[in-house]
């Protein structure tokens, strides 16, 4: 069966920016879905501009700097040149959304079972409904997690020491790895993500790296995908390498 699985799985996997985008729009005010996008950018590293915003979104350009007009003058953004940053006003908003929705995350994956790639488009209807009291008993149900189940660190949860990570795309060789997260710009689509769980090549869990013709292999323990190199540059595993066959310590 895993056989069977791996042969499934195996197809090289690349992202759709199509699917990139916000979809669960209809749940977000428009102010919190804009402030979301420029938290994540920001997270992830990335050069927060207009063009970016609008890619994320999926948005039109002349309708991302009218919003982005709005919400400058509403004081939740400010502009230096093209960069675009959250005020502390706009960090406060965006960070108390994303920590519910990461928070409903968890609810759902751990408590109620949901499967892990369908949980985020699921918590974006949640994150807008929790209020602060539920939010309070959610962090004592889950035992105040530091991540989503993602790997993405969850806002305000208390404070724990970070593990040093790197990108996959930076990996060159096979050894075994342990994957810590998988950046926000890929929660969105579903396919690639239901790849990657039926392979059990998710955050927490060991993953052996091969390189090959058509990109790296990632082998976990219930199957193998195969992804290309803009797919491993949202993929981050820890410093801690073993050549594959070796157990991977810690």
């Amino acid at each position: 069966m895993v056989a069977r699985r791996a042969e499934r799985c195996s197809r090289k996997l690349t992202p759709r920016r199509a699917r990139w985008v916000l979809t669960e729009s209809g749940y977000h005010t428009p102010v919190e879905e804009y402030l979301e996008a420029v938290y994540a950018l920001s997270e992830e590293g990335t050069a927060v501009i207009a063009a970016r915003v609008a890619e994320r979104l999926g948005r039109s350009a002349p309708s991302v700097s009218e919003m982005l007009d709005r919400l400058e003058v509403d004081g939740l953004v400010e502009r230096s040149g093209r960069t675009i940053s959250l005020t502390n006003t706009g960090a406060a908003l965006a960070t108390t959304v994303i920590r519910r929705h990461r928070l409903a995350e968890r609810l759902l994956v751990d408590v109620i079972g949901l499967e892990w790639h369908k949980a985020h488009s699921e918590a974006g209807r949640w994150e807008h409904v929790i209020s602060t009291e539920v939010e309070a008993k959610l962090i004592e149900l889950l035992g105040d997690p530091a991540t989503c189940p993602h790997g993405n660190a969850i806002p305000g949860a208390t404070p724990r020491p970070r593990r040093e990570e790197r990108s996959l795309l930076g990996f060159v060789g096979d050894g075994t790895v342990e994957l810590l997260r998988i950046s926000e710009a890929l929660e969105q689509d579903v396919e690639i993500m239901s790849a990657l769980e039926r392979a059990s090549a998710i955050p927490g869990r060991v993953v052996e790296v091969r390189q090959g013709p058509l990109g790296r292999s990632l082998e976990g323990a219930s199957g193998v995908v195969t992804v290309s190199d803009e797919l491993a540059a949202m993929l981050f595993i820890g410093t801690e390498v073993q050549p594959i066959g070796e157990r991977l310590l810690g």
